[in-house]
């Protein structure tokens, strides 16, 4: 298929622009008809085999909801799409497009969702396709809207944890580099000249750190910006560097037992979601593989499934693993000999959610005066080593 940039026009003479995938022009037209759109001017983009749309989370919540109301009410599928179709804007009004268009050609739901799969991942599309199978997807849809809800709260939460001390960091920096670069340097020579070069030492170890950046001033700004785009680029293209940066950030203090908790609650939570649905244990291991949203524990999860799929029990592949806290081998262990597993992971889920709440809220407390006191201290100590020097000469002076 090929990706057309298009402008067409609605019932109500409404222009709407956006980007579509389709065979050929003639194409495009009937699928922008089935939109209620006629086609006004288009252009073909790029060459591809499937359009990646990136959609928000919040848009896949109401996706749930709708879908999930309308067929516990006895709609049917096509037709409560139709609705949504119409409700929805943007990119994702075209991906429900297409997913009509797959369905009312004869595919799944959740074989049409495996045509998108920057938007609907592979976790979502096997526990739809598993609540198909099961008769049970209104179930599935509910499931899926409470556990996006809570993504969406966590990564709000974690947002606002990390956002503020990042910009109170950068302020802190700029600000002493400009007291160092502008301020001191011209009370130094004030200084200098009024006590004839007799200085205190924290003064003249100020001072020469003030002429560090004074010359140096290109790299003092350009090292750190160097270094953040250099973990950047490793993080995003070598397996090796994000192992090692995952393993450093489960061990750094304060955040890392945070992150650790959230790793648990998303593995632990998708786990139980897909094996209530009637997902295998080792299809469960094998997907969550890739949410986990950690290599250390997704080749964590590799060795659990390759030792499970040779003989091992659940409980004792995990702890094999040497990765998962007490906590989740516990339950791991009254679930797996209870034969209640989902139920087992969704207490641990419940703990990890309720204290990941409570560690970022306890966090988010604990920032804010600790960053106050930081930024005081740094400047009552520059100010109080250069005005004293100055005070002490300035109270010698007779007038």
């Amino acid at each position: 298929m090929a990706l057309f940039s298009y402008r067409a026009i609605d019932e109500d003479g409404q222009f709407a622009n956006g980007k579509l995938d389709a065979i050929n022009a003639i194409d495009l037209e009937l699928r922008l008809k089935r939109m209620g759109l006629d086609l006004v001017t288009f252009e073909q983009l790029k060459q591809g085999t499937l359009m990646r749309r990136r959609i928000s989370r919040r848009d896949l919540i109401t996706f749930c909801f709708h879908l999930e109301q309308l067929i516990r009410a006895g709609v049917p599928i096509i037709e409560a799409l139709i609705d949504l179709r119409d409700t929805v804007e943007g990119g994702f009004r075209e991906t429900v497009a297409s997913l009509l268009e797959d369905i009312e050609g004869g595919k799944k739901l959740s074989e049409a969702m495996q045509q998108h799969p920057a938007t609907f991942d592979q976790v979502f599309t096997s526990l739809i396709r598993a609540g198909e199978e099961a008769g049970q997807l209104p179930e599935v849809l509910a499931k899926l809207g409470e556990n996006l809800k809570w993504q969406d709260e966590l990564a709000s939460q974690t947002k606002k944890a990390m956002l503020y001390p990042i910009f109170v960091g950068i302020v802190v920096g700029l600000l002493v580099f400009a007291l160092m670069v502008f301020l001191v340097p011209q009370l130094a020579t004030t200084l200098k000249t009024l006590s004839g070069g007799n200085l205190p030492t924290e003064t003249k170890v100020l001072i020469a750190i003030s002429d560090i950046f004074r010359r140096f001033w290109y790299l003092i700004l350009g090292v750190p910006v160097a270094a953040i785009v250099t973990v950047f680029v490793l993080a995003r293209t070598s397996r090796e560097f994000q192992q090692k940066l995952d393993a450093l950030s489960l061990r750094f203090p304060i955040m890392g037992p945070i992150r650790t908790k959230i790793v648990m609650a998303r593995f632990t939570t998708f786990f139980a979601m897909m094996y209530q649905s009637g997902i295998g244990v080792l299809d469960c291991i094998q997907i969550s593989e890739k949410i986990v949203g950690s290599p250390v524990i997704e080749n964590g999860l590799k060795r659990i499934g390759r030792e499970i799929t040779e003989g091992t029990g659940i409980t004792q592949a995990f702890q094999n693993a040497r990765l998962f806290p007490p906590l989740v081998l516990r339950m791991l262990r009254v679930g797996e000999s209870t034969g209640a597993l989902d139920d087992a992971l969704l207490n641990v889920s419940y703990f990890y959610n309720r204290d990941v709440k409570e560690a970022i809220g306890k966090l988010q407390e604990m920032i804010q005066p600790v960053l106050t006191l930081l930024l005081g201290g740094i400047f009552v100590a520059i100010i109080t080593t250069i005005f004293n020097p100055l005070y002490d000469v300035i109270s010698k002076v007779k007038f």
